[in-house]
């Protein structure tokens, strides 16, 4: 029953945003722009602002709303995965929206398939509960950073999930062992986790940096600054993971030697602990 529940919450949630939206696109399209109502007005010539009052009005107030009264802010944590495909179909849809049909594509693809990536090892750690310039060089320099923004957004994907699925295998090997009376192992250090402590971090930082791509190759520049915030968010998220990681005593000693001879983020060959790079890489 609580499962049931919480499926409705989270369907339910973001519907007063969907059907306002529709109904701008409907007023839109019946009437064009010849409309009296200061509010379709708005809606029209303030697409960013629109897409910050939306998210403010779901994250910042319902789901804030929904944690009071669950005593858990949970369920956000599954909407970080659904908000940016829910954005780009917003983007894409809007009656000002001017793009390239064949970019416009890949990018929406691009961003479904991160978000699928992302849910499913959600659910996967969960268990499945529903719980707790325009010619010549300039043109040909505009399609390479396209396929740049493609390519680094797609290694994104591709990294990201391998150490999620490396880390998902770790901790599912360590239960078992844990149930059968036998010593687990302290630290996950092979894989992409040989040469990168967070390769997870690193795969995420992909995606949202081959985006800042598509926008810069686009004069939209700006666009650093959302991934920025994100890299610093993540950073600080990294902190809080490893000091966890060394107030467990069974893993604090290994962890603090994992520390000194593998990368933060970035996939890099391990170093010996007293300096240089380790023999056995």
């Amino acid at each position: 029953m609580g499962n049931l529940k919480n499926v409705v919450i989270a369907l339910v949630t973001p519907l007063p945003s969907i059907l306002f939206y529709l109904s701008f696109l409907n007023h839109y399209y019946q009437n064009g722009n010849s409309t009296s109502s200061a509010l379709w007005t708005w809606c029209l010539h303030h697409p960013l602002l629109l897409a910050n009052a939306f998210f403010f009005v779901n994250v910042n107030l319902l789901f804030w709303v929904i944690g009071l009264l669950q005593s858990s802010h949970w369920m956000i944590d599954l909407y970080w995965t659904v908000i940016p495909v829910l954005l780009v179909h917003y983007y894409a849809t809007h009656p000002l929206a001017q793009y390239d049909w064949w970019r416009s594509r890949v990018v929406i693809l691009m961003t479904w398939a991160w978000s699928m990536r992302l849910s499913h090892n959600y659910f996967r750690r969960e268990r499945w509960q529903w719980v707790s310039g325009r010619t010549g060089d300039l043109q040909i320099c505009a399609i390479s950073m396209a396929r740049t923004g493609v390519a680094v957004c797609v290694c994104g994907i591709v990294v990201a999930y391998h150490a999620d699925t490396e880390l998902h295998n770790f901790v599912t090997r360590n239960d078992k062992l844990k149930g059968l009376g036998m010593p687990i192992v302290p630290n996950l250090d092979k894989g992409l986790w040989r040469y990168s402590r967070h390769p997870n971090y690193f795969g995420e930082q992909l995606w949202w940096w081959g985006l800042v791509i598509f926008g810069w190759n686009l004069g939209h520049g700006w666009t650093f600054v959302g991934s920025l915030i994100n890299s610093m968010c993540l950073a600080y998220v990294t902190i809080l993971v490893e000091n966890r990681m060394l107030k467990q005593d069974y893993r604090a000693e290994a962890y603090r030697l994992y520390q000194k001879t593998t990368s933060v983020w970035i996939p890099w060959f391990k170093s010996s602990p007293a300096g240089g790079k380790d023999k056995n890489t």
